[in-house]
């Protein structure tokens, strides 16, 4: 079995790299490939692992096989992580260090399952291996998960705490916003000195919806730091409350670009002329250096737009030197609100690998103008989705919404029936089409589909 592992291991291509005269001593390996790992050049110390630790992995130390995991784990190679895994499996099994730097590797690769299981039979586990779990549930939207882990740990710390908050943030329920409360009352004093505690809570009770106790916490603070006024801005604005995050931006000294991110998103909330005023005067106001922040050219133009300024954002979409997907979809959504279909789907096509986002919208401006040109254009674009983009169900609905308009039933009930997975707003697009033309047939059709599903 070993042989065999070994053999598939040595497979891997490898960098080439210029070999020393001398033979490197075991102890050498680990302390060299620690220095490329700290360099970031993880793909060199995959190579000198291949060249002379591989043959001889049983007899190298723990910290060299620290190394090696996490040379794995930066380059996602899991499937290089898990042969080593399982060749060194019985001697490091009680070791921490080995066992962290495992769960870490399998998190970092997306592969959950594993790493809980080397945590499970983990004897003694470590605050950074609750840690690097709970951060893996929440990154994989496993919120729950992370929370019963949390429940299991004696004495968590503030990083434990922050994961915590991470993970009633993403849940947004009443349970979540108990848990958050009844926590927060339980924190050591000096957990308070750590701003990122106070930045999770306050993001997490936002993101429940107590805004008041976000507020009367924020305020009573007598230190505060740039990231909890971007918590704040962005609570506001996802609770509908625009013109207070534009209150907090005006008290902010030196904001950075994430906040003018949060301004620009309220303004676009507003879409009133004093928001667009404002973000004209605050767009001439940013530093040159913000505009490497993709998410801030993007955020100005859908705030342009959505203020109505279509002028202005075509004018800076197009001075703009390096545009990314983003900013397409927020011209396109913006011809879309301002009822300019055709140019959207004129900016689609000058788009190079469209994502999902992008076909929404060229979806939803073909829906606009409800002509045989646009259903042609529909039929050609869905023939060339990427099945990965079906996991978006936006993009179902807005494909049936788009054929319904235009006027291709069969199609559109074809593309219904044959889909394994509906949401709701698929069916809202069938019924909404068939109303519309009259279906009666069609429409108790859907409805009785609807109501086994649901």
């Amino acid at each position: 079995m070993i042989t065999r592992l070994l053999n598939h291991c040595l497979s891997f291509p490898k960098v080439v790299l210029k070999r020393s005269s001398n033979i490197k001593s075991y102890i050498n390996l680990g302390t060299e490939m620690k220095l490329l790992n700290d360099k970031k050049q993880f793909e060199k110390a995959l190579a000198i692992f291949d060249q002379h630790g591989i043959n001889n992995i049983l007899t190298l130390s723990n910290f060299t096989i620290t190394q090696v995991l996490k040379a794995c784990a930066h380059m996602g190679d899991l499937q290089r992580g898990k042969i080593i895994h399982n060749l060194i499996a019985s001697e490091t099994k009680n070791d921490i260090y080995v066992s962290s730097t495992l769960i870490h590797m399998y998190v970092h690769c997306g592969d959950i399952a594993s790493a809980q299981s080397v945590l499970d039979s983990t004897k003694t586990k470590t605050p950074s291996m609750y840690g690097i779990m709970m951060k893996g549930y929440i990154k994989n939207k496993q919120a729950n998960k992370a929370i019963d882990l949390f429940n299991e740990i004696q004495n968590p710390n503030d990083v434990h705490m922050i994961l915590l908050f991470n993970a009633c943030a993403q849940l947004k329920t009443k349970e979540a916003l108990d848990l958050v409360k009844k926590i927060s009352k339980q924190i050591p004093k000096s957990f308070f000195l750590n701003p990122r505690l106070l930045t999770s809570l306050l993001d997490a009770l936002m993101k429940c919806g107590d805004v008041a106790h976000a507020e009367a916490l924020f305020y009573s603070l007598k230190e505060k730091v740039l990231p909890m006024y971007g918590a704040m801005m962005k609570g506001y604005v996802d609770n509908n409350l625009p013109e207070k995050a534009i209150d907090l931006f005006n008290g902010i000294q030196n904001p950075n670009d994430v906040h003018m991110i949060i301004l620009f998103n309220a303004c676009a909330q507003l879409k009133t002329k004093e928001a667009l005023d404002l973000v004209k005067k605050i767009s001439k106001q940013i530093p040159t250096s913000f505009f490497l922040n993709p998410r801030l050219l993007t955020s100005l133009l859908d705030a342009l737009m959505k203020c109505g300024d279509v002028a202005h954002a075509e004018s800076l979409f197009y001075s703009s030197k390096e545009k990314v997907l983003s900013s397409y979809g927020a011209m396109m959504k913006g011809y879309v609100e301002n009822n300019l279909p055709e140019k959207a789907i004129d900016l689609f096509n000058e788009a190079e690998n469209a994502d999902d986002v992008n076909m929404i919208l060229l979806f939803n401006a073909c829906a606009q103008l409800k002509t045989k040109k646009a259903l042609d254009l529909v039929k050609k674009i869905s023939k060339q989705i990427p099945k990965s983009f079906y996991s978006n169900p936006r993009l179902l609905t807005s494909l049936l919404d788009a054929l319904m308009k235009c006027g291709d039933v069969a199609h559109a009930e074809s593309l219904f029936y044959n889909s394994r997975e509906k949401v709701l707003s698929s069916y809202g697009a069938m019924m909404k089409g068939i109303n519309r033309l009259n279906i009666y047939d069609s429409a108790e059709l859907v409805r009785s589909q609807l109501f086994i599903s649901f």
